[in-house]
């Protein structure tokens, strides 16, 4: 990976700190994003110390100034951006009836506005250099099925997948590639919804689900790390879905005709 520069929104915690590490372990040049300045410094340092490149931009991914000073900090430092990760996000869960404006206004710009601020500017950076490149996006299974208590979570995730496919169609032409992953890992964002899940299992007095045996946001990074470095072999506009014991890419929707007769 060692031609590759990395912007990886979200990535001083989680899910985005791994996939950056890991990246950057194998040779790839990262741009670290967060929206504490403390936060993106210590990542940037962490990587520099394990002897890998790393550069910070602090900023909130749904100012579309942000987007401009991703792409800028990786062109000043590294020379230009070949991979876009957009992982930034938030939850703030609640039944519809109880979620308020500022809870719907939050998810939905975060994971939504924040993925278009750092697309356009991408898109325009590899058109003017020359073409190809990887936009990967972050959804969720509450975004492929819904999730109870997700409303807004779930609409921005299925958002973000119409937004592949939609991208993957638009940048054909450019050879760069479109993807969405729904990740599942242990992280301080997601253990309360896993140790919800178990307590419902168990006491309805059955059996886990396997999709909830999640592994680690280390399992997630090397998914990551594996789809870069398959990218000349993958179709544009595919949803992959990872969580530690399995691996799967969810296939498009059927149409089925009904007899309305």
């Amino acid at each position: 990976m060692n031609e590759e520069v990395v912007i990886i929104t979200g990535s001083t915690r989680g899910i985005g700190k791994s996939i950056a590490c890991t990246l950057a372990r194998r040779g790839a040049k990262v741009v670290i994003n967060g929206t504490s300045e403390e936060n993106v410094k210590a990542v940037v340092q962490e990587i520099r110390a394990a002897g890998g490149e790393a550069a910070g931009c602090c900023g909130r991914v749904e100012e579309l100034e942000t987007g401009e000073k991703l792409i800028q900090t990786a062109i000043e430092a590294f020379g230009r951006a070949t991979i876009l990760i957009n992982n930034a996000g938030n939850n703030r869960d609640r039944m519809a009836h109880r979620l308020s404006e500022d809870d719907w206004d939050s998810v939905i710009s975060t994971h939504l506005k924040g993925t278009f601020s750092a697309v356009k500017p991408f898109i325009l950076h590899r058109k003017k250099d020359g073409g190809e490149g990887i936009i990967l996006n972050m959804t969720s299974r509450a975004g492929i099925k819904g999730t109870m208590g997700q409303l807004n979570y779930s609409a921005a995730k299925a958002g973000i997948i119409g937004m592949t496919k939609t991208l993957a169609q638009e940048l054909k032409r450019e050879h760069i590639l479109v993807l969405a992953l729904s990740p599942a890992a242990l992280t301080d964002m997601t253990s309360p919804h896993v140790e919800k899940a178990k307590a419902k299992a168990l006491e309805e007095g059955r059996e886990l689900e396997s999709y909830w045996e999640i592994g680690t946001a280390e399992d997630v990074a090397a998914f990551v790390g594996s789809l870069i470095e398959k990218k000349g072999s993958i179709r544009s506009g595919a949803v992959y879905s990872v969580n530690g014991k399995q691996a799967g890419v969810w296939e498009d929707p059927v149409w089925h005709e009904l007899n309305l007769s």
